[in-house]
């Protein structure tokens, strides 16, 4: 409990007393000077001296008015750092001042400022003098806060004082005789003068009520915060001036211990209503003045306006949580909301979030420029605010062209749902931007769960991750999430990560499927089919990953290691063969990505003489659709193969456009008939169309020197029926399954034999 000290002191022997004191200061300062006298504390007295001298109404010089400030700035800087804290030296501080004849108007302003201002920074604790207690030494805001409190005791002190001698006078004009009255009178009236002369001269707003709340009177700077004197007309209570949202944590405590007087002070930041209905913010500081008995008596009030501080944070918070372009809440704003709600307890709410996506974006931005783009998400971030329909939900703008939707509740579930759909329908009318109509297209994912079963990067991934499902499938949609789907978005992601390491670390590895002869059923050639050990999933077949890797760009050095791997399969097939034997082919598959590559005919070129093969011992196999519609120069690369010897052959045939007349313009020097036309022959009898259109096919291949290899043969019926049709080779489950290269060496050499 700090201790304050007590009422007026008596006349005389309590003037006395102080006089005393500072005289027994004075004689001690010989002594402890080098002590006393560090550079920090004088400087403080050589400041104090500087701001009151010239409006104390002393007659020491200003050196010898600066000695005398000397002692008492000692004794503010101990009482500052002593622990535990007490104000009573500064009450006695404020005393001495008052018997030093600093007791003009200006006088009790200029000491309170330079205390204000200067103590803390300039009289730090001595650690040799024993001013720190043995909880270390005071952070700023401690210091600052019994500086504070030093003030207030200083201007007890001073005003008390000056009361004093105010009853000291009334005593002596009662002692006098009538003669001496009309002086005592004036005298009397001077020193009320000068108590309010210190009154009104402080700078910020002061005010003393009653225990009850009654204020009692107001300074000019406090009258001008709330709006004039006309709004402290008598009777008014200190509760009138109280905002509706005034709900500092523990204020109403903190009153209450104040006037039954188990507090002497406390500060806080509290709003008040203004007479014309404006708010304003203060700092505010109260402090207790009690009676000579110790007993609580009024209420003293010190006020600085803070209003234009508070509306700066104010304006900083929402700036800080607010999208600047579309004035919705940002991410962080967002972020923040979801994780309040996601820590909730065991009766939690359920949430729904929706993910939302604008659907090519980048061609406005790219096609119109950047304002355009900015206007157009203007327009959608007012429509998503409209769709909203109650304060349990939340729209904010979380990325560039990303919009996050938060609903919370029983029926979050249903809810979540219901707003993504509110939402497409907002959005399907276009945007007008600079005179142009904008079709607007979003993909939205949609996750819901019930707080405090799920964490924010869990509930972040999930409606990411469905968002992108949504876009996949068309975009202009939403999708809910789902465990399964999401399982598998994040395979297929884990994969396309894994693809650069796993060339790297040799996880792929090729298998060779047998091309056989119809017409007596040899082995031609294999065509070469890469797999993927993984190492979590197992055995990959290509397409589960080739797509990946042509979306990632990595098909190319996959590509050319697939090249290189077969070609020297080739060569040791054909080392490992008889003199006299036909050497076997091997077929590789190119993508549409290797045929764009500016390095593909080179690549296979060096490939093939690092091999040391003949170009015809190696057969290139690209897709109808890949073809179709191509210009001269996508085609240049696949004509300066087929003229150095390597032959090219049109797989998948008969899935596209079908339409032979085009393949009189493609360097192609065979055709892979897809296996959905001869599913018709896998049995006796054979489909008559499927025979009619493979008859068709192979009769106007050969008349273009175009050899006819027919996929997915399961059976000998149907490899009957294609030897009869005059289709050159076969490959499929009836011969042999994809299978290690050692395998296909000796069907081939039992061939031979």
């Amino acid at each position: 409990m700090t201790s304050e000290p007590g009422g007026p002191r008596r006349a005389g022997g309590a003037g006395q007393a102080a006089n005393d004191t500072v005289e027994d200061r004075t004689q001690d300062t010989a002594r402890d000077t080098a002590r006393a006298e560090d550079p920090g504390l004088k400087r403080f007295a050589a400041l104090w001296s500087r701001a009151v001298h010239p409006v104390a109404a002393t007659t020491m010089t200003f050196e010898e008015f600066e000695g005398h400030l000397l002692p008492l700035a000692r004794e503010l800087a101990t009482a500052l750092h002593t622990h535990p804290f007490d104000t009573t030296a500064a009450y006695e501080v404020g005393a001495a001042l008052v018997d030093a004849q600093c007791t003009e108007p200006e006088a009790l302003p200029a000491v309170l400022g330079t205390v204000d201002t200067h103590l803390v920074d300039h009289c730090p604790p001595d650690p040799a003098s024993g001013e720190h207690h043995e909880r270390g030494l005071l952070d700023q805001a401690e210091a600052r806060a019994r500086c504070a409190r030093l003030q207030h005791a200083l201007a007890a002190g001073f005003v008390r004082e000056l009361r004093a001698r105010e009853r000291d006078a009334q005593r002596a004009i009662s002692r006098a005789a009538l003669a001496a009255r009309t002086e005592a009178e004036k005298a009397l009236h001077a020193s009320e003068a000068k108590f309010r002369a210190v009154f009104e001269g402080a700078v910020i707003g002061v005010g003393i009520a009653a225990l009850d709340g009654e204020i009692l009177v107001v300074n000019d700077p406090m009258a001008a915060m709330f709006g004039g004197r006309d709004v402290f007309r008598p009777g008014r209570n200190v509760s009138e001036f109280v905002h509706p949202k005034d709900t500092p944590p523990g204020s109403h405590e903190l009153y209450r211990q104040l006037v039954n007087g188990e507090r002497d002070h406390f500060r806080i930041e509290k709003p008040h209503h203004r007479h014309d209905g404006s708010v304003l913010w203060t700092n505010l500081t109260v402090t207790l003045l009690r009676d000579s008995t110790g007993a609580p008596q009024y209420q003293l009030t010190l006020a600085e306006d803070i209003t234009e501080h508070r509306e700066l944070q104010e304006r900083l918070r929402y700036e800080a949580t607010h999208d600047e372009l579309t004035g919705l809440p940002n991410r962080a704003q967002f972020l923040e909301r979801l994780d309040q709600v996601l820590a909730a307890g065991a009766d939690a709410e359920r949430f729904g979030v929706c993910y939302l996506d604008l659907d090519g974006f980048k061609a406005v931005n790219d096609s119109l420029g950047h304002s355009a783009g900015d206007r157009m998400l203007m327009a959608v971030a007012e429509r998503l605010h409209a769709c909203l329909a109650s304060p349990d939900e939340l729209i904010a703008r979380v990325g560039g062209d990303e919009f996050m939707a938060l609903v919370t509740g029983p029926s979050a579930q249903t809810d979540g749902t219901e707003l993504a759909r509110r939402m497409l329908a907002a959005l399907a009318e276009p945007v007008r931007v600079e005179g142009r109509e904008l079709q607007v297209r979003v993909s939205i994912g949609v996750v819901d769960g019930r707080a405090g079963e799920i964490g924010r990067a869990e509930v972040l991934r999930s409606a990411d991750i469905t968002m992108y499902r949504a876009k996949a499938a068309g975009g202009n949609r939403y999708e809910l999430a789902d465990a399964d789907s999401n399982a598998r978005v994040i395979a297929r992601h884990s994969l396309t990560n894994g693809l650069p390491a796993a060339l790297e670390k040799g996880e792929f590895f090729i298998e060779y499927q047998p091309l056989v002869r119809l017409a007596d059923g040899t082995v031609r050639g294999a065509e070469a089919l890469v797999r993927w050990l993984h190492p979590v999933h197992g055995v990959l077949g290509p397409d589960q990953f080739i797509p990946l890797a042509e979306d990632t760009g990595l098909i190319v050095p996959l590509g050319r290691w697939v090249l290189e791997q077969a070609a020297r399969q080739a060569r040791k097939w054909r080392d490992g063969a008889e003199d006299n034997s036909e050497p076997l082919r091997v077929n590789v598959n190119l993508s549409p990505c290797q045929l764009s590559h500016a390095t593909l005919v080179s690549d296979t070129v060096a490939v093939l003489e690092n091999a040391g093969l003949c170009p015809s011992t190696l057969c290139l196999e690209v897709t109808e659709n890949d073809l179709i519609g191509a210009d001269e120069d996508a085609l240049r690369p696949l004509r300066q193969l087929a003229d150095l010897g390597v032959d090219i052959a049109l797989d998948d045939f008969g899935t596209g456009y079908s339409n032979l007349s085009y393949l009189r313009r493609l360097p192609v020097s065979q055709l892979k008939l897809d296996r959905s036309f001869t599913r018709g022959m896998q049995r006796a009898p054979a489909d008559p169309v499927d025979v009619k259109i493979v008859e068709g096919i192979v009769s106007l291949a050969h008349t273009l020197d175009l050899a006819v290899t027919v996929e997915g043969v399961e059976t000998a019926v149907q490899a009957d029926h294609l030897r009869m049709l005059g289709c050159d080779t076969a490959q499929g489950w009836y011969y042999a399954r994809p299978g290690p290269p050692e395998r296909l060496h000796t069907l081939a050499l039992a061939d031979a034999s």
